[in-house]
C-alpha cells in the first residue's frame, strides 16, 4: 500500500516550492509523483514547418516522493504517514500525529 495516492492533498516540503500545496494528479513507479501547478518547468519549441510557429510549453515535471508530505487538514500541516488494520481486516492510512484515519 502506497503512502501518498492520486488525488491526496499535499505539501511539498523541500526544493524550489518548499510550501506549496497541490493535488497528486499521477504517481510515477511509487517513487515520483506530479502534483498539479507545482514544479513547473518551461520548454522552448522549435518551429517545424512554416505554418507552425515556436512557442513555450510550460509542463509540469515530477517531484521525488520524499519531498513532499500528505497534508493534514486538521492540523494544518505536514504530516507523516502510518498504517492500522482496522477490526474487519482492513489496512488503512492514518496520520501519525493525531491517528485518524486517512481512507474511507
Amino acid at each position: 500500500m502506497r503512502r501518498i495516492k492520486k488525488h491526496d492533498d499535499v505539501i511539498v516540503i523541500t526544493g524550489k516550492d518548499k510550501g506549496k500545496r497541490g493535488v497528486v494528479s499521477r504517481v510515477i513507479d511509487n517513487s515520483k509523483v506530479i502534483v498539479d501547478n507545482i514544479n513547473i518547468a518551461q520548454r522552448h519549441t522549435k518551429a517545424r514547418s512554416s505554418d507552425e510557429s515556436g512557442s513555450i510549453v510550460k509542463k509540469e515535471m515530477p517531484l521525488h516522493i520524499s519531498n513532499v508530505a500528505l497534508f493534514n487538514s486538521q492540523t494544518g500541516k505536514a504530516d507523516r504517514v502510518g498504517f492500522k488494520v482496522l477490526e474487519d481486516g482492513r489496512k488503512v492510512r492514518v496520520f501519525k500525529s493525531t491517528q485518524e484515519v486517512i481512507d474511507r
